[in-house]
Order: structure tokens, then sequence, then C-alpha cells
């Protein structure tokens, strides 16, 4: 007996908010210690004003606020959190659940009944597909946040070394780089100094920092000032060595970039095009398509494997065309 389709969405969509509302519930049962950022701040609050600013938090903040602050001590959450920051986006957790949640629902309506006519598995390709845009939406932010940090690199490296030689500290050239680079070079260092301002030390706010962008040239660079802090000599000389290798590194990728760029689209291309025939060819047509899902085994059989061969050459081409440097 075949289910409906409306059954396994409307099951489905319960069953993920089902999920969801549990997964709060723990966290917000569970409880935990404050942060050391918490910690650290509590010690400029007298000890008169600390019973009132308690009150205040308890009375101010809503019940929404509440489990968004239980869940930030998680190790998940916190993971979660981090990767919004990476991508540059000003969201909370929660609020990219929600939206992951409506995503599948769009997914659902558009491929599965707009496209599928309510066939199953459109339907399931549309939860997944709908489900997961969002996590590809992330990924894509990140990767283009952090491209833009690394082609300000170079000049970063020469604000650095110029402020070093004109007598700067550290800190100081830091803040000069936070001042004068563009975003987000401008937000990250800026972010440095806050947290030495609030008492962190330079290294745990520079290892934030890589937390926060993933980048090698960062990591060469946040290893040099650690070992300038601990044995000495001019770090000005250091970083001008790594601003001339990051420079030609740099300039080798761009032209790696624009040999393969064919190889690249032409992966796209060929991935995207079939998948984007067949969708519209069902809509216009579902009764030619449509053959596929009435031959039974066989249909989908074929359905497969040529989903597989797509797969497995677009993972080709884009290994042919990744050339690292």
């Amino acid at each position: 007996m075949a289910l409906d389709p409306m059954v396994i969405l409307v099951g489905g969509l319960g069953l993920a908010f089902l999920l969801l509302i549990v997964g709060l519930a723990i966290t917000f049962m569970g409880g935990g210690t404050a942060t050391a950022l918490d910690q650290r701040l509590e010690e400029f609050v007298s000890p008169e004003h600390a019973a009132e600013l308690e009150e205040v938090r308890k009375t101010s903040d809503d019940w929404w606020r509440q489990i968004n602050k239980r869940a930030e001590r998680t190790d998940w959450w916190s993971r979660l959190r981090r990767e919004m920051i990476r991508a540059g986006l000003r969201i909370t957790p929660t609020e990219y659940i929600a939206f992951r949640l409506l995503a599948l629902i769009a997914g659902v309506v558009i491929i599965g009944y707009i496209f599928g006519h309510g066939n199953w598995l459109f339907l399931l390709g549309g939860a997944v597909a709908g489900w997961f845009a969002p996590h590809f939406f992330i990924r894509w932010r990140q990767a283009r946040r952090l491209a833009q940090f690394e082609s300000q690199m170079v000049d970063t490296l020469n604000l650095l070394t110029n402020g070093l030689r004109a007598g700067f500290s550290v800190l100081q050239a830091i803040e000069s780089v936070a001042t004068e680079m563009p975003p987000p070079t401008s937000e990250e260092f800026r972010r440095v100094v806050q947290e030495v301002q609030i008492g962190l030390s330079l290294e745990e706010a520079l290892e934030h920092l890589l937390e926060r962008v993933p980048s090698e040239d960062m990591e060469f660079v946040v290893t040099a000032m650690k070992i300038q802090r601990e044995v000495g000599g001019s770090l000005a000389e250091i970083l001008d060595t790594i601003s001339f290798t990051i420079r030609e590194r740099i300039r080798i990728k761009g032209e790696i970039k624009t040999l393969t760029a064919q190889a690249r689209i032409s992966g796209m291309v060929l991935a995207l095009a079939p998948i984007l025939l067949f969708l519209v060819i069902n809509a216009i047509a579902p009764d030619y398509a449509g053959q596929f899902f009435t031959n039974g085994l066989c249909g989908y059989a074929m359905l497969g494997c040529g989903l597989t061969l797509i797969g497995v050459g677009y993972i080709v081409m884009m290994k042919i065309a990744d050339i690292e440097v």
C-alpha cells in the first residue's frame, strides 16, 4: 500500500520539529557553568551591584534568550556559532536552524510539487536539497570571506611592518590595521584589540583569530608573533619575509585559477545541465519523464546510475582543476 506523499511530508516535518524542541529542552535543562569571558567581565562588577545586575538580567531576558544562553554553553552550539562568525553572519544558531526548516519546506514545495507533481522521489529530493542548501550557502560565505581576508593579507602585513618600524608596539600596530584596513580584516583585528582590552593575553586573542579565520597565511603570522615574543628578534623583518612569500603564492594561485577556469566551469555546467533539463522536461511533459517512475526498479536504477556518474564526473573534474600551491 503506497503512502500519501502529504503524510510523509507532514510526518517528516513533525519529526524534525519534535527533535528541535527536544534538543532545546535538553540544552535548557542541562545548565552549565558560565563562560570564561563572562567570569572575566563579572570581576569588573562591584559586589553591591552584582545582585542588582543579576535581577536585571532575569527580568529583561525572555525565555528565548535564556534558551540561547543555555545552548551557547554546549560544544555543538559553540561550533555552530563559530560557523556563523566565520561566514560573517550576525544570526544566532537558533535562527539558522529555523531558516533550515523553512528552506526544507520550500524545497519540498518547489521541487516536490511544482516540478515533481507530488512524486515521493522528488519530495525526498526537495527535502534534502532544502535542508542542505543553507549549509552550502554558509560554506560559500565562509570561502568568500576567507578569500577576501587572504587577498588583503599583503597590505595587512605591510601596515604591520611599517608600524613596527615606526616604533609602535605589536598591539598598536594591530590597532592601526583595525583602523585603516577594510572589512573583513578590520573587523577581525578590531576584535583582537577588544579581547586584549578586556583582559585576554595577546596570544589568546590571536588564537581566537585563527579560530574565526582558518587561514594558513594568518597562521604563519601568528606563529611568527608568538616566537618573536618568546625569543626576541626583529618582527618587522620576519613579517616582511612572510609578506613576500604570501605575495608570490597569491600570484601563482591567480595564474593557476585563470588556467583552470575552463575546466571548473565545464564541470559545473556538465553536472547541472542534465539535472535541470530533466526537471524542466518533467514540469512540461510529466507523462514523458514519468516513464522512469512507472517502470519500477529499472527506471529508478537508471536514475541512480545517471546521478552517480554525474557526481563522479564532477568530482574528477574538480580534482583535476584543484592544484595546491
